[in-house]
């Protein structure tokens, strides 16, 4: 798994958030023709961290067919502490539509397959 350095929590925003996301999903091996669209969903206050949460949304559009049956939704929460020093950085995890189980990317590597069986399901 390629190590990925996320911002401090003392340097996040809504918008450093999203660009790190899209650097870090960049670094994913996808086929060039997925194409993908990244929105800020929400914000929450929690007791002890405050969680921003961000959806992408990913499918292949092709000549034939540029809107796509269907999409797969890979959902963000990037995670900025309360308690911690501000000076560590910000804890991120992502979920897989459908699913509940929540990776983290420095201990996990993205896998095409997940979006292919995503939208295959729906497609059933």
């Amino acid at each position: 798994v390629r190590s990925f350095q996320w911002t401090t929590c003392e340097n996040f925003t809504v918008e450093r958030g999203q660009q790190e996301i899209e650097d870090y999903i960049s670094t994913w091996e996808l086929h060039e023709s997925w194409k993908h669209w990244l929105e800020f969903l929400q914000e929450e206050d929690l007791e002890y961290i405050q969680r921003y949460q961000y959806r992408v949304i990913w499918s292949i559009p092709t000549r034939r067919q540029p809107i796509p049956y269907a999409t797969a939704s890979v959902y963000f929460a990037i995670d900025v502490s309360k308690i911690k020093p501000a000076t560590l950085p910000v804890e991120v995890f992502f979920t897989l539509e459908g699913n509940r189980l929540k990776h983290r990317p420095e201990y996990c590597r993205f896998r095409e397959k997940w979006l292919k069986d995503i939208i295959e399901n729906k497609r059933m």
